[in-house]
């Protein structure tokens, strides 16, 4: 094993022997270089003469660019554009994230966390989850309301075991009780287990109730201390499109800092939140588990992370934090982003409305949802693919079969006015495969 590797594996368990137990074996292995971007660094600070470390070229002490390229981003300094990004991202891009999460999450306040570190998008943050934490045999633990991709991620990638449990309970909330007996199984034979909490939830569309995610940190705290090593991960894709009565923190407050034996892990990201989608810039942030929280040992765990980004990608795109980062010191950020959100919202009680107008009760019944970009119909009478492509060969209309019952409408992209229409060609096509 590599020196450095071991001396970020002795510095964890110097602080939290729990957290190593919790490292996979690649995660063990896992650590940043001091090679070229280390040398590099310091040259930028003392290289007061010539700077011949970094591979990049420069024309009169700047980047070297084409202008056919630069005309469009003429607005930027080359220098934000061009050279490559820090690994762990932008230091300023870093620092105002960790701002808004503080802003958005008051339950983080008297937390220790660390400086989130840039991501290429929240599947990325995953990934680097699942190489750190992740051996093959491991159980992840997700509703079976999931978005596909977490098995190709953690399953394929990495061999991990994946086991659901049931969304919703009969009376239409998150079902608290098949989470605590599902994670009480896998503690029991496993003593170790990855458990994903997606809220706002894709494919659902829901987020729990205040009382209902009370109820899953205490379930969770409940396992860590009977002596369960646990890695939540708080997947915050869709975070801050709350539209009705939930949560309106990342439940990775309320998991910070709570038990040596559980770590708290958020992903999240410019990607939905600011409506950034092809900038792929997104973030991963730690919460040691003890009391106190230990700021050597998150150091030591952001630096495999960037271990691992340097053995991947080796860094993020550069300009699109730099983007990133004028959008959130912008003067209209606040206000045009709340816009989008009224938009979404208004979509979102329309779709309601309209699915409880009774006209569609024969054909489907729909799984609860208050947040995000997504609902979910369950079909009574057909098969979801065939009604997926009757849709699309008849009446032009593209939907997503999550299997054979349940079919995601993606409100975010169906203007309010067209949505009871949407919902009528729907029903028709249910109505010509019965």
């Amino acid at each position: 094993m590599n020196p450095l590797a071991c001396s970020l594996n002795d510095e964890i368990q110097r602080h939290n022997p729990a957290v190593l137990r919790m490292l996979s074996a690649l995660g063990k292995e896992l650590f940043f270089p001091k090679g070229i971007l280390s040398q590099s660094a310091e040259a930028k600070t003392k290289a007061h003469r010539f700077n011949a470390t970094i591979g990049i070229a420069t024309e009169g002490k700047a980047p070297m660019y084409l202008p056919c390229m630069h005309e469009k981003l003429a607005a930027y300094d080359p220098a934000d554009i061009y050279p490559y990004a820090p690994p762990a991202g932008k230091p300023e891009l870093r620092s105002l994230w960790r701002q808004k999460m503080l802003r958005e999450n008051p339950s983080l306040r008297d937390k220790v966390f660390s400086e989130p570190v840039v991501t290429n998008a929240l599947t990325h943050g995953l990934s680097i989850v699942a190489d750190l934490f992740v051996d093959a045999g491991d159980v992840l633990l997700l509703p079976d309301k999931l978005w596909g991709n977490y098995n190709l991620t953690f399953g394929t990638r990495r061999g991990c075991q994946i086991r659901t449990y049931a969304t919703f309970n009969a009376s239409g909330g998150f079902n608290v009780e098949a989470f605590r007996e599902s994670l009480g199984q896998v503690a029991e034979e496993r003593g170790k287990a990855i458990v994903l909490l997606n809220f706002p939830n894709n494919p659902s569309g829901y987020t729990p109730t205040v009382a209902e995610g009370r109820a899953l940190v205490e379930a969770l705290v409940a396992q860590a201390e009977a002596g369960c090593a646990l890695v939540v991960v708080a997947d915050d894709a869709y975070f801050g499109l709350f539209y009705e009565e939930s949560l309106k923190e990342s439940l990775f407050g309320q998991l910070a800092n709570r038990h040596p034996n559980l770590l708290a892990i958020k992903l999240d990201g410019a990607t939905k939140e600011e409506f950034a989608w092809g900038f792929r810039t997104g973030f991963i942030t730690l919460a040691d588990g003890s009391s106190n929280g230990s700021p050597a040992l998150l150091e030591a765990l952001n630096k495999k992370v960037m271990g691992s980004i340097r053995g991947t990608i080796s860094n993020c795109p550069h300009p699109s934090q730099t983007f990133v980062i004028e959008a959130l010191q912008s003067a209209n950020f606040t206000a045009q982003k709340q816009q989008k959100y009224e938009i979404l919202k208004q979509r979102a009680l329309r779709t309601k409305e309209v699915l409880d107008s009774g006209k569609y009760d024969a054909s489907w019944d729909y799984y609860p949802f208050n947040s995000g970009y997504f609902m979910c119909l369950k079909l009574k009478s057909v098969d979801a693919e065939q009604l997926r492509l009757h849709l699309l060969d008849h009446y032009g209309v593209g939907t997503i079969a999550i299997n054979s019952t349940d079919l995601r409408i993606a409100f975010s992209c169906i203007a309010v006015e067209d949505i009871a229409e949407l919902f009528n060609l729907i029903h028709q096509a249910v109505c010509d495969l019965s």
